[in-house]
Formats: structure tokens, C-alpha cells, sequence
């Protein structure tokens, strides 16, 4: 699931570029992509679809989720994501990378891909996608912040 949404953040600048599900699951079909991948990755992505509709940082929103405001862990959350994945989460959302609200986006996303632990690798996919089901194009920094070069050898392009 993971390989399909990054070929389709990486090949599609915004989801309303994206082909209707039926064209574009035969076009990753056409590409290799294994059915069984891209079900789940579209079934995913309908679902952050659905949670994000209508989504806004919004007055509403601003008192919803406070930016002062600490985040509790439920211990089902420590097991799935883990310390160090929860440790990310808050850095972004310290740092102004997530919106409080786009935290919790993020945190039921993961949840919903059932991989426990879920790897920080995977879960930086899950923040990019849910910061391009939203419009934002995330600067060369934020990708730095998001998947680190190890290598070092050729800079990273934004879309």
C-alpha cells in the first residue's frame, strides 16, 4: 500500500489531479502495482477523503484542537505507533508542520493501516499524504524533516 501512495504523491502535484478510482487503479495495474496494494491504498485514501471533507483551519477548529493544548496518548495509541513515531508526531506538530488537528488526521490514518508497530518510515508516508490530501506542498525542508537523506548525495526536489 505504502509504494502506491508514494508513486501517486509523487506523479499527482494534488488529489484532484488524480484520475477517477477505476482509471486510476488500472493505470497502477498497467504500472505493476499488485491488486490486492491498490485496493487497500485506494480504500485508504477514500477514507482520508472522508475525514478531511470539508476540512479548514478554521476558528472552530482553532478551539477544537488548541494549539497550547497537550495530547494524551491512549495506551492503544502507544502500542500501534510507538514512542519514537509519537515523538515525531508532536516535533511536527511543535514545530508548526501539523496543525493539531491534522495531528489527530494523521494519528487515525495510521491507526487505520493496522501495522503494529508502525514503522517511523511508514508513518512519515502517512503525514506526507495527509499534508497533500490537504493542498499544502511541503517545502525542501519539511521533506528533509520527513525523510531524511541518508546518503547525501543528490538534493531532494519538492514536486
Amino acid at each position: 500500500m505504502f509504494d502506491v501512495l508514494v508513486y501517486l504523491y509523487e506523479n499527482y502535484h494534488h488529489p484532484e489531479v488524480c484520475p477517477d478510482p477505476v482509471e486510476l487503479a488500472k493505470s497502477l495495474s498497467e504500472i505493476g502495482f499488485k491488486e490486492a496494494e491498490i485496493r487497500e491504498a485506494l480504500a485508504w485514501l477514500t477514507d482520508l477523503a472522508a475525514r478531511t471533507q470539508g476540512f479548514s483551519s478554521s476558528k472552530s477548529d482553532e478551539r477544537a484542537f488548541p494549539a497550547n493544548a497537550h495530547r494524551v496518548y491512549a495506551p492503544q495509541e502507544y502500542t500501534a505507533l510507538g514512542v519514537e513515531a509519537i515523538g515525531f508526531i508532536e516535533s511536527l506538530v511543535n514545530s508548526g508542520v501539523l496543525k493539531p488537528i491534522e495531528r489527530e488526521i494523521a494519528i487515525e490514518r495510521a491507526l487505520a493501516t493496522q501495522e503494529s508497530p508502525l514503522t517511523l518510515e511508514k508513518l512519515r508516508i502517512v503525514v506526507l499524504m495527509v499534508l497533500w490530501s490537504q493542498g499544502d506542498d511541503p517545502d525542501a525542508l519539511l521533506l528533509d524533516a520527513l525523510f531524511p537523506d541518508d546518503d547525501g548525495d543528490e538534493p531532494r526536489l519538492p514536486h
